[in-house]
């Protein structure tokens, strides 16, 4: 093609991906060699966003999204994600939970029949029961969390607001096998991800998980949804921390077919009520001590609430985000998302007594996994993520004959026959026969060869069961990327009186992973600086033109209260900067009282006037 008025030609060939960044090597050459070519460079792909809208909705409660505004340091990190263009579009996600308010105002635009169903009354209608002092809420709330609508001037927003959104009702009546296996089995061509908080009692006492349904839906989920890269199913860890229950003891948030999240506190604590194990993968944001304001989201009867919490609060937040990376990269399998929520999590701010390096340098704790999951690093990580080798099983049967437990077991075993076929470790479980006659006093724990120890159940005070645990599947997410080769160790200890006594009489080391040397590949997470030039404090002073530069930082977004604009200090300056807005703005469009586009929390936003009004 040629350039109107201008002798500029534009040449394509068929050699190079339409997204590549590198050069074209032999073309390049070409082209460079050619006396008559003054200049030429190969064209890329650029992202563009409307200068008129920033990327920090105008919704009037986004200033209470604490845990995504940018308030807290870290916050999720939502907004470098949205900043990027992404916002979950063309993304379906629902919710198992007790219904849908499918006309709420903030969700109605969202709303996707095609991804609901009502399996406690069999109509398509996933619409709550209301009466009965209204309990029926949770579902609608968690929904919220994940796509109420954004810059509409209603609630607050969601963390993936492009997304379409359904509404399983199962938990609102009966629930059987079959309830939860239709649950998890709807739409799978169509529904990408499934966020569910629920599951067995968190009362300290109970082993229990999927039925045969529930758990043919998990495995036929992962292998034929979404179109064989495998349906994603993201899970909350359970609420049972004040009756020191163990999530390990849940089948559902220990399979390894779910993303287990745990909860943190705005200020790095744990909550109360958080259960820890080795199968939590990640960790969001659930409630906050330090003010009122919990999580913001939509409430039954057309309301907005900022006193959402509790871990089911911290699984949608995930979802969410989950949602954005699929936006990112729609070819991710259940098994990259895995990898890639690994890579994307951050110990930060976390507190915990057991942070402990794993053989491969990561960070990792029974209470959050990996940490804190990071929106705008696992955007990133999406996008350049290559694909990971077919998942390897390989199983070993450690126990012959029974053993006496007595106050300490140690069962080691090697498993080098799995070294052929894993190189690196996922998930890793373990399963046992035992008898005990306390069963909450044994913890039981695996060390790998590469020194890392999970304990995989931990004292349960109030599980006195004398049953033990039949054929029970432990897990635990703490290898990830190890090299299984070696001897791994099985420790049984009663923590409990003197007196117990069980016997172990069946024991099989499950190792899944790939063929792959996976920590050869290099972390996404180690960002490239975009800085362009820096002063003599190290502070940035130049990010380029697709950058903001804003505290001596590069940013993709102005945060809020400030503004982007054109720096202009010299005439061709192409630096963009994070002015402030008005103290009276939220949001703005520039520095002036008069051109707000949302307001903080107390004021009222004139549509005329572009002011914030004092109440």
């Amino acid at each position: 093609q040629v350039m109107e008025g201008e002798p500029f030609y534009h040449l394509s060939h068929r050699g190079t991906r339409q997204r590549a960044l590198s050069r074209h090597w032999g073309w390049h050459m070409r082209l460079t060699r050619d006396p008559q070519v003054l200049w030429f460079e190969q064209q890329t792909l650029k992202r563009r966003s409307k200068r008129g809208t920033g990327v920090v909705p105008t919704d009037p409660w986004f200033p209470k999204q604490w845990y995504m505004n940018n308030d807290i340091h870290p916050d999720l990190n939502i907004l470098t994600a949205w900043s990027r263009g992404y916002t979950g579009l063309g993304v379906v996600l629902t919710v198992l939970d007790d219904g849908l308010e499918k006309d709420h105002p903030d969700l109605a635009a969202n709303y996707d029949p095609l991804a609901s169903y009502d399996f406690n009354s069999n109509d398509p209608d996933p619409q709550p029961r209301y009466g009965d002092g209204d309990k029926n809420w949770h579902g609608t709330r968690c929904a919220g969390e994940v796509a109420a609508v954004a810059n509409n001037g209603i609630c607050g927003a969601g963390v993936a607001y492009n997304a379409k959104i359904g509404g399983v009702r199962m938990l609102d009546g009966s629930i059987m096998d079959i309830v939860e296996a239709q649950a998890l089995s709807l739409q799978p061509q169509y529904i990408h991800i499934y966020s569910a908080s629920w599951g067995p009692e968190d009362d300290g006492r109970t082993v229990d998980g999927p039925g045969v349904l529930a758990a043919a839906a998990f495995h036929r989920g992962v292998v034929q949804g979404r179109g064989g890269l495998g349906s994603i199913f993201i899970w909350a860890s359970g609420n049972g921390g004040t009756n020191y229950d163990n999530c390990n003891c849940d089948g559902y948030t220990n399979s390894i077919y779910t993303v287990s999240v745990g909860s943190v506190l705005g200020d790095g604590h744990r909550p109360r009520y958080s259960e820890s194990c080795p199968a939590i993968l990640t960790t969001t944001y659930s409630s906050r001590t330090t003010s009122k304001v919990q999580i913001v989201t939509t409430d039954l009867h057309h309301r907005c609430t900022d006193k959402h919490t509790g871990t089911s609060a911290s699984a949608p937040l995930a979802a969410g985000m989950v949602a954005l990376a699929l936006e990112a990269n729609p070819a991710l399998t259940w098994r990259d998302l895995q990898h890639l929520i690994i890579r994307a999590s951050k110990p930060a701010h976390l507190q915990a007594e057991d942070w402990a390096e794993n053989g491969v340098g990561r960070r990792v704790s029974h209470y959050y996994g990996y940490g804190l999951l990071d929106a705008g690093l696992l955007v990133q990580a999406a996008t350049t993520w290559a694909g990971t080798r077919p998942q390897e099983k390989c199983s070993v049967q450690a126990v012959q004959v029974p053993r006496d437990i007595g106050s300490r077991l140690t069962i080691s075993t090697d498993v080098s026959s799995c070294s052929e076929s894993i190189r690196s470790l996922e998930h890793v479980q373990v399963q046992l026969s035992l008898s005990y006659s306390r069963r909450g006093d044994l913890v039981v724990a695996l060390s790998s060869p590469m020194g890392t120890t999970s304990t995989l159940v931990t004292v349960r005070p109030y599980d006195t069961s004398q049953d033990g645990y039949k054929d029970w599947t432990f897990m635990s997410t703490h290898f990830w990327d190890e090299n299984p080769k070696g001897i791994w160790t099985l420790q049984l200890e009663n923590r409990g009186d003197a007196q117990n006594t069980g016997q172990l009489t069946s024991f099989t080391l499950h190792l899944h992973g790939t063929d792959e040397d996976m920590p050869a590949r290099r972390s996404a997470a180690t960002a490239t600086d975009e800085c362009l030039r820096r002063d003599e404090q190290g502070a940035c002073e130049d990010c380029g033109s697709s950058l903001y530069t804003h505290h001596g930082s590069c940013l993709s977004y102005c945060p809020p209260r400030y503004y982007g604009r054109d720096r202009g200090a010299t005439p061709g300056d192409t630096a963009r900067v994070c002015a402030s807005c008005h103290p009276s703005c939220y949001t703005c469009q520039g520095s002036s009282a008069n051109n707000c586009t949302s307001c903080p929390s107390g004021r009222t936003f004139q549509d005329i006037t572009h002011t914030c009004q004092q109440p």
